[in-house]
């Protein structure tokens, strides 16, 4: 199915995983190629809204659509095939090569006993090529580096040719050149076509290359809007709860820490 309106579409959505909520009055929408950032301190749900969005967790009210198809009515494998699910990192205690491992991600679409076909192939080797790792093809997982890994990842998750992608935390062990990278690599997929949602702790990254941030705060969204309509002094302070100062230079923003948290030794914040 094909739609002119959203790729995403989050309405009424609520869960939690005790009594007491975690996410509730989730509402909002991710049109086709937009890169889009969930945003907001450790505990707030961004992984657990994910976490729902590819039915891993069943929400407890409202809906999800992905592409107008609501979630709720497809299977987990029919799930696999419009939505992938990129982790921070994974195990490399396992002696797969690289190339093997990125052609797990064609596992939802096995047919037959004999799954990887010249279709597979295609898929597999482009996206190595598109990530930059075909020359790792044969080395084995542990043998990488952290970022090169988080693009191996990346491979895996392409070659499902989702809708949609959802990745968690993808520079969080990388240094600033491989974080660079990989928010580039995720810009220019968006840009061909592919809706891109971010969970991340990099704010700077997330100002300077998406389009829409969404505001996470205590399991209820803050703000959704544009870098300069969501990230501003006061909406940092109130959901980090430090101080900082708010920058725009050539139309990009920055966050520049300014003052200590409320445990710090300025006392606490007013």
């Amino acid at each position: 199915m094909s739609s002119d309106g959203p790729m995403l579409e989050v309405s009424e959505m609520a869960f939690s995983y005790s009594d007491e909520g975690t996410l509730k009055n989730i509402d909002f929408e991710i049109m086709p190629g937009e890169f889009v950032a969930l945003m907001g301190p450790n505990g707030s749900g961004k992984t657990t809204m994910m976490r729902c969005i590819n039915k891993i967790n069943k929400p407890s009210g409202g809906t999800i659509k992905i592409d107008s198809e609501d979630i709720m009515e497809l299977s987990m494998g029919e799930i696999a095939r419009i939505c992938t699910t990129v982790p921070a990192d994974t195990a490399v205690d396992f002696s797969l090569s690289v190339r093997d491992y990125v052609a797990l991600g064609r596992s939802p679409f096995i047919k037959t006993i004999w799954w990887e076909d010249e279709k597979d192939e295609e898929l597999v080797n482009d996206a190595m090529w598109r990530m930059g790792i075909a020359h790792y093809a044969n080395r084995r997982l542990h043998e990488l580096s952290s970022g090169e890994r988080a693009r191996v990842l990346l491979a895996k998750g392409l070659v499902q040719t989702p809708k949609v992608i959802l990745v968690d935390e993808p520079s969080a062990h990388l240094d600033i050149k491989f974080k660079v990278q990989i928010m580039e690599i995720l810009r220019n997929l968006s840009r061909q076509g592919l809706t891109v949602l971010i969970a991340s702790h990099d704010i700077n990254l997330l100002t300077r290359f998406c389009d829409r941030i969404l505001l996470l705060s205590k399991g209820h969204i803050l703000k959704y809007g544009t870098p300069e309509e969501v990230v501003t002094e006061e909406s940092i302070q109130e959901v980090f709860d430090i101080r900082v100062k708010v920058v725009v230079e050539e139309g990009t923003v920055y966050v520049l820490p300014t003052g200590s948290t409320r445990f710090g030794v300025d006392g606490p914040l007013n």
